[in-house]
């Protein structure tokens, strides 16, 4: 149990079923110790295993908190579902840089820092299986979500470890389940085969702004700008899994820019419907749904 520290415990109510947050160190890595914090029923038994949802926050790799307020308040409302809900720290890399993660960034750094997220992430998982006894923790069904900048990092993190990791057995007891998607993309959709493709959520906007919908851009950047790189967008995911007859829940938003990224609070008895007939019983559902922007 390497970086096992238990910093808070507390209980509390909310309007979706009395919870416990802990909050362990999974990793410390130079200045920054990462931390996860995992959300459960209360008075769940000891020896009951969940479904659990690995949540990686937004905030274009430089701003953003496993705690911040909507995160936190999704990772406690999956307790309503049966699940266990983790909330994940990672290396901010682009904090404090005059680029950011903008079409200034140079290329090469969007592809380390997508490279550092996937490691920082994959850490977390294997933190989360060490431990899943005492976190109460399916390893057999692990989801793993996250919006915006999470979301990038977590399909990359499922999809593209190949690419991404170079000591692959440090992560080989790893398994993904499933995958909870908003504004998300990954670097390079080919890696996604019939073998590895999961049920996935997937939420964006047509008219992005930042993370392409189909295949573009990265923020859309011009091809003479050091930040241009194509991404693979929720469009071209959902492609591939619909050829591989793998289940998905594909919400469009015709004209909807970046703002789709935002957890989706009232939609989460679907989403968790999904994960339940796919999941958890194995059914094959294949859904779109198309929804335009309103003013």
């Amino acid at each position: 149990m390497k970086y096992i520290v238990v910093i808070i415990f507390l209980s509390f109510a909310s309007p979706f079923l009395a919870q416990t947050k802990t909050t362990y160190t999974y990793n410390i890595k130079e200045k920054d110790t990462l931390k996860l914090d995992v959300y459960r029923p209360e008075n769940i038994e000891v020896n009951t295993k969940l479904p659990t949802l690995l949540w990686m926050h937004g905030g274009g790799f430089s701003i953003g908190s496993r705690d911040y307020v909507d995160d936190a308040q999704l990772c406690g409302a999956v307790t309503k579902f049966g699940y266990i809900g983790i909330s994940v720290s990672y290396r901010l890399l682009r904090t404090g840089s005059e680029t950011q993660f903008s079409c200034l960034c140079p290329k090469v750094d969007k592809i380390e820092t997508f490279k550092q997220a996937t490691i920082d992430y994959l850490d977390a998982a294997a933190f989360v299986v060490e431990n899943a006894e005492m976190l109460n923790v399916d390893t057999t069904k692990i989801i793993a979500g996250g919006s915006s900048a999470g979301a990038e990092g977590i399909l990359n993190s499922v999809y593209m470890k190949p690419y991404f990791v170079d000591n692959l057995n440090k992560y080989e007891d790893v398994k993904f389940a499933g995958v909870l998607s908003f504004a998300g993309a990954v670097v390079n959709a080919s890696y996604i085969t019939k073998a590895n493709a999961l049920p996935s959520v997937l939420f964006h906007g047509t008219a992005d702004q930042l993370v392409p919908f189909a295949s573009a851009p990265h923020h859309l950047c011009d091809p003479e700008k050091p930040g241009y790189l194509m991404l693979d967008g929720s469009k071209i995911i959902a492609e591939k899994l619909d050829a591989f007859e793998t289940s998905y829940y594909f919400k469009i938003v015709k004209g909807g820019m970046h703002e789709v990224a935002k957890i989706p609070m009232d939609e989460l008895d679907e989403i968790f419907e999904f994960f339940e007939k796919t999941v958890l019983n194995s059914e094959v559902v294949q859904t779109k749904i198309i929804k335009t922007k309103t003013l």
